[in-house]
């Protein structure tokens, strides 16, 4: 089979005119099939819904001597603090456990550093000339809206097999006016990259000229395998005490892709001295989360070993649906040399860079086709891919039937953006 790039002017012509052809049929059927976001499938959320059958007895809404329908607790339950602290392996005192969203507390955080300055500002974040803001790319186009929200100058930092480029962190970490990072460290979104131990050991010894540079550590899918057994990952809280940076990290996590997006729980862990400075800035904010819902997730989860176990369960689901994009973009794209895709073994995401200058046209014909996907560029600060050749693909959400579908569509989609850009 030739490549694209083999065939003759005439030959790409005809190979485009039947791509037509198809792509019609394709609208003519009025689809709307969606792989834009890392969503739970149906089946994902019918496997945890009995959650909602626990807590029928009075003595479920004690939880160490605390009635969780009351007042009080802010920082969370001490159980649900004990069950994240297993779950990052960290400590209980280091944990604060939220409401369902992680991005809520990430934003909170970044929000408090601007009104009023973290642990080791010299001032708020608001009184600072510029605050510039160091962003792994392509990485998660919500955490680079959170920091572009408050005036931050993103600069993109480019991912690597290992992490981010580690040479480039440490050098822009030496300009003061850096304040910190993104990070999303075990099966990265989107690339599904897993940090190696020396990225992590770098970022820990980061030595940094602003006193109050932080690490937004967004451990998402630290236990999110669909292929093969879990990965034990390093604690990056002991690491960064270790290397005598303890407050240079806020780590988050939470149980939307574990039990109910919607309805879950989510945590940050810190240092104790940064617990309890942000404690002291959201005393006026908080008086506590939902707790019902925390004690909820206790008794539901257990612990570290009984969550893995039901992970086991949601990977029966997802892993299918993963070989489904990576089969059809095999068969369908690898023989015609247009493109290079990511093969993860967790998280939510193939990371797909198509022909540069091809990335938009692609999500636009898609669109137009029936399939959603996050937009082109997405994966990039400011939405700006200097390649347009990055795209986002979430295949958890679609019952496989409907992924054959979209996937197909989009295999579609990219040969006719290739062969425009080849010259037809």
């Amino acid at each position: 089979m030739k490549t694209y790039a083999q065939m003759s002017q005439e030959e790409r012509r005809a190979e485009y005119a039947a791509l037509q052809k198809e792509f019609q049929g394709w609208k003519d059927r009025g689809l709307s099939l969606n792989m834009a976001r890392g969503k739970p499938g149906k089946a994902q959320l019918d496997l945890v819904s009995d959650i909602f059958s626990l807590m029928q007895k009075p003595e479920d809404y004690v939880s160490d001597g605390i009635d969780v329908r009351n007042y009080g607790e802010m920082s969370g339950l001490p159980a649900a603090k004990r069950l994240f602290a297993e779950i990052l392996d960290c400590q209980p005192e280091q944990v604060f456990v939220g409401g369902n969203a992680s991005l809520q507390l990430m934003f909170d955080t970044i929000s408090k550093a601007y009104t009023h300055g973290l642990l080791h500002s010299p001032r708020p974040w608001r009184l600072e000339e510029t605050v510039r803001w160091l962003c792994p790319a392509p990485g998660y186009d919500r955490h680079f809206k959170i920091t572009e929200f408050f005036g931050f100058e993103l600069i993109t930092i480019p991912m690597t097999e290992t992490g981010p480029d580690m040479d480039m962190v440490e050098k822009h970490a030496k300009d003061p006016t850096v304040k910190g990072i993104w990070c999303v460290p075990k099966y990265s979104n989107p690339d599904g990259v897993i940090y190696s131990e020396d990225t992590i050991r770098r970022f820990a010894n980061l030595n940094a000229a602003a006193p109050d540079f932080t690490i937004m550590w967004d451990n998402a899918y630290c236990i999110h395998e669909f292929e093969g057994d879990y990965v034990p990952f390093p604690d990056i809280l002991s690491l960064c005490a270790e290397a005598g940076h303890p407050d240079m990290v806020f780590e988050f996590a939470s149980t939307s892709k574990v039990t109910l997006p919607g309805a879950g729980v989510s945590c940050f862990a810190c240092s104790e001295a940064n617990m309890a400075h942000m404690s002291n800035l959201l005393t006026p904010q908080v008086i506590s989360f939902d707790k019902v819902n925390q004690q909820r997730h206790v008794l539901y989860l257990q612990n570290k070993a009984h969550t893995l176990e039901l992970m086991k369960k949601h990977a029966a689901i997802m892993g299918p649906k993963f070989r489904t994009v990576l089969d059809a973009l095999d068969r369908e794209i690898a023989p015609l040399n247009i493109a290079s895709w990511k093969r993860p073994k967790g998280g939510y995401f193939v990371s797909f860079n198509a022909m540069p200058g091809t990335a938009r046209r692609t999500w636009e014909l898609c669109r137009e086709a029936g399939v959603t996907m996050t937009g082109a560029g997405a994966t990039f600060p400011y939405g700006k891919d200097p390649q347009d050749s990055n795209i986002r693909l979430a295949p958890s959400l679609p019952p496989v039937e409907e992924l054959k579908q979209a996937i197909s569509i989009f295999c579609l989609c990219l040969k006719m953006s290739a062969l425009e850009k080849l010259g037809v």
